[in-house]
This record gives structure tokens, sequence and C-alpha cells, in this order.
């Protein structure tokens, strides 16, 4: 082969290769930059969401204070009921008088008690009066001088009550005798001996027609 026609081969070998270089230099450029942060995640690593922000609670309504229960129904009134009628003051002691079918009995020195023989005299006179249910009964209590006034009016209270509870224990009426004490104040002997003392302590029954 002869040098002219070598010349021109080369020529054209020499502009590929520069025109090839030139292709290979913008295929590079052209080439995209790969991002770090969109790179995916390695295979098999679970990715954990970041926690959310936090909530600050807005702050509670004041609260209104409950109302006051009801106050209760007033209790109704208890029935009306008819007054007891009243009841009639009892006569006067001046009223009464002594009855002949009905003996005092007497007591003790400072005693209130019924005795044996003072309890038969009380039978009969239980029996006279519930014969004679038209009589109202007065009782009197009485004592002797010795002791006081505040004592022996106590002391007669005692005597003419004892003498009651008996007869109304042997089947007269409670609501027909009245008690009272004069104590000393009405002696029925005035001497100032023992004899004369047992005298006066005593309990005397009177009777009113009803």
């Amino acid at each position: 082969m002869n040098a002219s026609k070598a010349e021109p081969r080369i020529v054209v070998v020499s502009l590929l290769a520069v025109l090839l270089g030139f292709g290979l230099l913008a295929g590079c450029a052209k080439r995209p930059a790969v991002s770090q942060a969109a790179a995916p995640p390695p295979t098999g690593e679970t990715r954990v969401a970041p926690p959310p922000p936090a909530v600050t609670p807005a702050p509670a309504a004041p609260s209104t204070p409950a109302a006051p229960p009801p106050a209760p129904a007033p209790a109704p009134a208890p029935p009306a009921t008819a007054a007891p009628p009243p009841v009639a003051p009892p006569p006067p002691p001046a009223e009464f008088a002594p009855r002949a079918a009905l003996a005092a009995i007497h007591f003790d020195f400072d005693k209130s008690d019924i005795r044996p023989q003072d309890a038969r005299i009380l039978d009969e006179n239980a029996a006279w009066l519930k014969a004679n249910p038209q009589h109202l009964v007065l009782i009197e209590g009485h004592c002797d001088e010795r002791g006081t006034n505040e004592y022996n009016l106590a002391l007669g209270e005692r005597r003419a009550q004892a003498a009651r509870s008996y007869l109304v224990a042997h089947g007269v009426a409670a609501n027909r005798m009245l008690v009272i004490s004069y104590g000393e104040e009405r002696p029925e002997c005035i001497e100032r001996n023992e004899a004369c003392w047992a005298r006066n302590r005593q309990a005397r029954f009177l009777t009113k027609p009803q």
C-alpha cells in the first residue's frame, strides 16, 4: 500500500476516536445524581415513624356547683282528736259527813301499814261501800303531835292512801274515793300521853251522796 492512501484512513480513524470520546463524556454528564435521602432503606429494616407532637390539653371548664336538694315536705299534721271532756272538780271536804257504819282504823307510831285488827274493819267498810255505790268517800289521814308539821302531813297522806288502796283491792271503785291529810292539825284527843296519841294516829271515813 502506498503512503498517500494511508493518510486519509488515519485521519478518519482519529476523527472517529475523537467523536467517541465526546460521546462518552456527554453520556456521563447526563447521568442523574443520586441523593442520599432518596435512597430506599435496606431490605428487612422496619422504618419507625417519629412520635406525634405532644398535645397540651385544654384547661377544663370550671364546674358548676350542684343545686342543693329540695327541702323535705313537712310531715302531715296528726289527725285531730276530740278533747276529753272536762273533769268535774271533787267536792270540798265540808260536804262530807261521818257515817256510823264506817269505822276508823288506827296506826302504830310513825307507821302507815295496815294492822291485822284494822284490816278486819276495812273489810266491813268495803262491804258497806259496795252495797251503797251511791256514796262518795273521803278518807282523812291524821297523826299525833310528835314530829314537824310537814312530816306529819306527809305521814297522814300515806295513811289515807294505804286505806284507799286496801279498799280498791277489795272491790271498791277508786273513782269513788278521795284522800286528804290533816297531819296533826285536827287531833281527836288533846292530852299529852300515849293513849291519847294512839287515838290521833288514824284514818277516818266520811261519805257524801252522789
